[in-house]
Protein backbone atom coordinates (compact mmCIF):
# COMPACT_ATOMS: atom_id res chain seq x y z
CA UNK A 1 0.00 0.00 0.00
CA UNK A 2 1.33 3.48 -1.32
CA UNK A 3 2.27 5.66 1.35
CA UNK A 4 -0.23 8.83 1.78
CA UNK A 5 1.32 11.80 3.11
CA UNK A 6 -0.91 14.92 4.65
CA UNK A 7 -1.42 17.48 2.40
CA UNK A 8 0.04 20.08 4.11
CA UNK A 9 3.58 17.89 3.60
CA UNK A 10 5.81 19.58 1.00
CA UNK A 11 6.21 17.51 -1.68
CA UNK A 12 9.97 16.52 -2.44
CA UNK A 13 11.11 16.27 -5.84
CA UNK A 14 13.17 12.96 -6.48
CA UNK A 15 17.03 13.03 -7.03
CA UNK A 16 16.99 11.20 -10.56
CA UNK A 17 18.97 12.78 -12.91
CA UNK A 18 20.62 15.20 -10.60
CA UNK A 19 24.18 14.13 -10.45
CA UNK A 20 24.10 13.70 -14.31
CA UNK A 21 22.58 17.42 -14.83
CA UNK A 22 25.10 18.56 -12.23
CA UNK A 23 28.08 16.46 -13.92
CA UNK A 24 26.98 18.42 -17.36
CA UNK A 25 26.78 21.73 -15.85
CA UNK A 26 29.84 21.54 -13.41
CA UNK A 27 32.21 20.10 -16.40
CA UNK A 28 36.26 19.85 -15.53
CA UNK A 29 35.72 21.01 -11.76
CA UNK A 30 34.29 18.02 -10.45
CA UNK A 31 36.25 15.83 -8.81
CA UNK A 32 34.02 13.07 -7.63
CA UNK A 33 30.22 12.84 -7.29
CA UNK A 34 28.08 10.09 -5.11
CA UNK A 35 25.00 9.16 -3.53
CA UNK A 36 24.74 7.60 -0.32
CA UNK A 37 21.73 7.13 1.90
CA UNK A 38 19.45 9.54 -0.78
CA UNK A 39 22.16 12.38 -0.38
CA UNK A 40 24.25 13.78 -3.21
CA UNK A 41 27.64 15.20 -2.37
CA UNK A 42 29.89 16.82 -4.97
CA UNK A 43 33.86 17.30 -4.49
CA UNK A 44 34.43 20.13 -6.66
CA UNK A 45 38.36 21.95 -7.18
CA UNK A 46 38.65 24.79 -5.05
CA UNK A 47 39.53 27.71 -7.31
CA UNK A 48 36.32 26.40 -9.06
CA UNK A 49 34.02 26.91 -6.16
CA UNK A 50 32.34 29.83 -7.16
CA UNK A 51 31.22 28.94 -11.00
CA UNK A 52 30.24 25.50 -9.71
CA UNK A 53 27.96 27.20 -6.92
CA UNK A 54 26.33 29.41 -9.56
CA UNK A 55 26.41 26.64 -12.09
CA UNK A 56 23.78 24.91 -9.48
CA UNK A 57 22.11 28.07 -8.20
CA UNK A 58 20.92 29.17 -12.09
CA UNK A 59 21.44 25.68 -14.22
CA UNK A 60 17.28 24.69 -15.15
CA UNK A 61 16.24 21.24 -13.34
CA UNK A 62 18.90 21.94 -11.09
CA UNK A 63 17.71 25.36 -8.63
CA UNK A 64 19.40 25.55 -5.71
CA UNK A 65 18.48 29.00 -5.39
CA UNK A 66 19.66 28.90 -1.65
CA UNK A 67 22.67 28.82 0.75
CA UNK A 68 21.91 27.27 3.95
CA UNK A 69 24.85 26.45 5.69
CA UNK A 70 29.05 26.19 5.47
CA UNK A 71 30.45 24.28 8.28
CA UNK A 72 34.41 23.12 8.11
CA UNK A 73 35.85 19.84 8.85
CA UNK A 74 39.55 18.58 10.10
CA UNK A 75 41.53 16.07 8.71
CA UNK A 76 45.18 16.66 10.40
CA UNK A 77 46.63 13.57 8.54
CA UNK A 78 45.72 14.93 4.98
CA UNK A 79 48.03 17.46 3.25
CA UNK A 80 45.13 19.65 2.92
CA UNK A 81 43.86 19.08 5.83
CA UNK A 82 40.67 21.15 5.76
CA UNK A 83 37.34 20.32 4.47
CA UNK A 84 34.72 23.25 3.54
CA UNK A 85 31.28 22.21 3.77
CA UNK A 86 28.44 23.90 1.14
CA UNK A 87 24.91 22.90 1.80
CA UNK A 88 21.91 24.22 -0.84
CA UNK A 89 18.89 24.19 -0.90
CA UNK A 90 16.16 24.64 -3.79
CA UNK A 91 12.89 25.89 -2.79
CA UNK A 92 11.43 24.86 -5.88
CA UNK A 93 12.04 21.27 -5.97
CA UNK A 94 12.44 20.65 -1.58
CA UNK A 95 15.41 19.05 -2.28
CA UNK A 96 19.19 19.32 -0.88
CA UNK A 97 22.53 19.11 -2.06
CA UNK A 98 26.48 19.40 -0.83
CA UNK A 99 29.39 20.69 -2.27
CA UNK A 100 32.71 19.61 -0.93
CA UNK A 101 36.33 20.97 -1.51
CA UNK A 102 39.93 20.85 0.06
CA UNK A 103 42.50 23.20 1.14
CA UNK A 104 44.91 23.94 3.77
CA UNK A 105 46.25 26.52 6.55
CA UNK A 106 48.20 28.85 3.74
CA UNK A 107 45.89 28.39 0.64
CA UNK A 108 42.72 30.99 0.81
CA UNK A 109 39.04 29.58 -0.44
CA UNK A 110 37.43 32.41 -3.07
CA UNK A 111 34.42 33.43 -1.46
CA UNK A 112 31.02 33.15 -2.78
CA UNK A 113 29.60 36.57 -1.40
CA UNK A 114 28.80 37.42 -4.45
CA UNK A 115 26.13 35.10 -4.94
CA UNK A 116 24.89 35.08 -1.41
CA UNK A 117 25.41 37.64 1.02
CA UNK A 118 24.78 35.85 4.15
CA UNK A 119 27.58 33.46 3.15
CA UNK A 120 29.80 36.90 4.54
CA UNK A 121 28.48 35.38 8.43
CA UNK A 122 29.17 31.74 7.19
CA UNK A 123 32.33 32.00 5.52
CA UNK A 124 33.85 34.14 9.46
CA UNK A 125 32.82 31.08 11.00
CA UNK A 126 34.54 28.67 9.55
CA UNK A 127 37.92 30.91 9.80
CA UNK A 128 37.46 31.76 13.39
CA UNK A 129 36.95 28.02 14.43
CA UNK A 130 39.67 26.71 11.87
CA UNK A 131 41.60 29.04 10.54
CA UNK A 132 40.55 28.59 6.85
CA UNK A 133 41.20 31.82 5.18
CA UNK A 134 38.33 33.61 2.22
CA UNK A 135 39.81 35.27 -0.79
CA UNK A 136 37.80 38.09 -1.50
CA UNK A 137 35.61 38.47 1.70
CA UNK A 138 35.63 42.25 2.78
CA UNK A 139 34.85 41.72 6.42
CA UNK A 140 37.01 38.38 7.20
CA UNK A 141 37.14 39.10 11.08
CA UNK A 142 36.40 36.39 14.64
CA UNK A 143 32.66 36.39 14.73
CA UNK A 144 32.48 33.57 17.73
CA UNK A 145 35.49 33.70 19.84
CA UNK A 146 36.56 36.83 22.01
CA UNK A 147 38.54 39.96 21.11
CA UNK A 148 42.35 38.39 21.10
CA UNK A 149 41.73 34.77 21.27
CA UNK A 150 44.33 32.59 20.19
CA UNK A 151 43.98 29.65 17.84
CA UNK A 152 41.21 28.25 16.57
CA UNK A 153 38.94 26.08 18.30
CA UNK A 154 37.94 23.48 16.09
CA UNK A 155 41.09 22.16 15.07
CA UNK A 156 41.57 18.48 16.53
CA UNK A 157 45.07 19.75 17.79
CA UNK A 158 43.75 22.71 19.35
CA UNK A 159 43.67 21.97 23.64
CA UNK A 160 40.70 21.37 25.69
CA UNK A 161 41.78 23.96 27.89
CA UNK A 162 42.47 26.68 25.34
CA UNK A 163 45.61 28.28 25.13
CA UNK A 164 45.15 31.84 27.54
CA UNK A 165 42.50 32.10 29.84
CA UNK A 166 40.60 35.77 31.15
CA UNK A 167 39.67 37.20 34.56
CA UNK A 168 38.74 40.68 35.76
CA UNK A 169 41.83 41.88 37.68
CA UNK A 170 40.78 44.70 40.61
CA UNK A 171 44.65 45.24 40.59
CA UNK A 172 44.61 47.04 36.89
CA UNK A 173 40.80 47.05 36.53
CA UNK A 174 40.34 45.59 33.46
CA UNK A 175 39.89 41.67 32.06
CA UNK A 176 43.28 40.23 31.57
CA UNK A 177 44.65 37.67 29.14
CA UNK A 178 46.63 34.59 31.42
CA UNK A 179 48.23 31.25 30.51
CA UNK A 180 45.88 28.26 31.20
CA UNK A 181 46.42 27.51 34.96
CA UNK A 182 44.73 23.95 36.42
CA UNK A 183 44.10 23.61 40.27
CA UNK A 184 43.95 19.95 39.71
CA UNK A 185 45.11 17.08 36.85
CA UNK A 186 42.45 15.64 34.28
CA UNK A 187 40.54 12.38 35.77
CA UNK A 188 41.03 9.08 34.50
CA UNK A 189 37.95 7.38 34.33
CA UNK A 190 38.10 3.51 34.65
CA UNK A 191 34.55 2.52 33.45
CA UNK A 192 33.72 -0.51 35.59
CA UNK A 193 31.46 -1.53 37.54
CA UNK A 194 30.93 -0.95 41.11
CA UNK A 195 31.11 -4.33 42.29
CA UNK A 196 34.39 -5.17 40.52
CA UNK A 197 36.50 -2.50 41.51
CA UNK A 198 39.62 -0.43 39.92
CA UNK A 199 42.89 -1.85 39.73
CA UNK A 200 44.06 1.06 41.55
CA UNK A 201 44.10 2.27 44.82
CA UNK A 202 42.40 5.58 45.04
CA UNK A 203 43.52 8.67 47.63
CA UNK A 204 42.38 7.72 50.67
CA UNK A 205 41.71 4.14 49.97
CA UNK A 206 44.92 3.09 51.74
CA UNK A 207 43.49 3.92 55.22
CA UNK A 208 40.45 0.87 54.32
CA UNK A 209 42.65 -1.68 55.87
CA UNK A 210 40.89 -4.72 57.62
CA UNK A 211 40.60 -4.54 61.56
CA UNK A 212 42.60 -6.98 63.33
CA UNK A 213 41.35 -9.53 65.91
CA UNK A 214 40.28 -7.76 69.29
CA UNK A 215 39.53 -4.52 67.26
CA UNK A 216 36.43 -2.63 69.25
CA UNK A 217 34.02 -3.10 66.22
CA UNK A 218 31.74 -5.86 66.22
CA UNK A 219 31.74 -6.22 62.33
CA UNK A 220 34.27 -9.31 61.08
CA UNK A 221 37.06 -7.84 59.82
CA UNK A 222 37.23 -9.76 55.90
CA UNK A 223 41.39 -10.32 56.06
CA UNK A 224 41.79 -11.06 59.54
CA UNK A 225 43.56 -14.00 61.01
CA UNK A 226 40.36 -14.38 63.00
CA UNK A 227 36.81 -14.14 62.63
CA UNK A 228 36.62 -14.25 66.20
CA UNK A 229 36.58 -11.04 68.56
CA UNK A 230 38.03 -11.51 71.84
CA UNK A 231 36.88 -9.37 74.87
CA UNK A 232 40.17 -7.66 76.31
CA UNK A 233 40.77 -5.81 79.39
CA UNK A 234 41.04 -2.56 79.97
CA UNK A 235 44.45 -1.34 81.19
CA UNK A 236 42.78 1.69 83.33
CA UNK A 237 39.90 2.05 85.49
CA UNK A 238 36.72 3.47 83.72
CA UNK A 239 35.37 4.55 86.21
CA UNK A 240 36.09 6.52 89.26
CA UNK A 241 35.92 4.75 92.66
CA UNK A 242 37.43 7.13 95.12
CA UNK A 243 37.60 11.30 95.38
CA UNK A 244 41.24 10.82 95.19
CA UNK A 245 41.32 9.06 91.63
CA UNK A 246 39.50 12.38 90.13
CA UNK A 247 41.80 14.67 92.16
CA UNK A 248 39.18 15.91 94.37
CA UNK A 249 38.22 15.60 98.24
CA UNK A 250 39.34 17.68 101.33
CA UNK A 251 42.64 18.24 100.19
CA UNK A 252 41.69 19.94 96.84
CA UNK A 253 38.53 21.42 98.82
CA UNK A 254 41.08 22.98 101.05
CA UNK A 255 43.81 24.53 98.84
CA UNK A 256 41.09 25.88 96.74
CA UNK A 257 39.54 27.91 99.42
CA UNK A 258 42.51 29.27 100.69
CA UNK A 259 43.66 30.40 96.87
CA UNK A 260 39.82 32.13 97.34
CA UNK A 261 40.78 33.95 100.10
CA UNK A 262 44.10 35.28 99.00
CA UNK A 263 43.84 39.45 98.40
CA UNK A 264 43.22 40.51 94.77
CA UNK A 265 46.83 41.65 94.42
CA UNK A 266 48.28 38.77 95.24
CA UNK A 267 45.70 36.85 92.67
CA UNK A 268 46.87 39.68 90.29
CA UNK A 269 50.47 38.82 90.72
CA UNK A 270 49.84 35.19 89.89
CA UNK A 271 47.98 35.72 86.66
CA UNK A 272 49.81 35.12 83.41
CA UNK A 273 48.54 37.98 80.81
CA UNK A 274 48.24 37.70 77.40
CA UNK A 275 50.23 39.93 75.47
CA UNK A 276 47.71 42.80 73.94
CA UNK A 277 47.00 42.27 69.81
CA UNK A 278 48.07 44.98 67.84
CA UNK A 279 46.03 45.21 64.34
CA UNK A 280 48.10 46.92 60.93
CA UNK A 281 46.45 50.28 60.11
Amino acid sequence: MAVQLATHVPKTASDEGVVAAATKAIGKALVEARELIGEITLVVQRDAIVDVLRALRDTPGLEYQQLMEIAGVDFPDRAERFEVVYHLLSLTRNRRIRVKLSTDEATPVPTVTGLWPVAGWLEREVFDMYGVAFAGNSDLRRILTDYGFEGYPQRKDFPLTGHVELRYSEAEKRVVYEPVSLPQDFRNFDFLMPWEGPEYLLPGDEKATAEAAGAPSPATAPNAPSSVNPKTPAKTPKTTDTPAQTGGGAPADKAATKEARKPRAAKAKSEVSKAPRTTKP
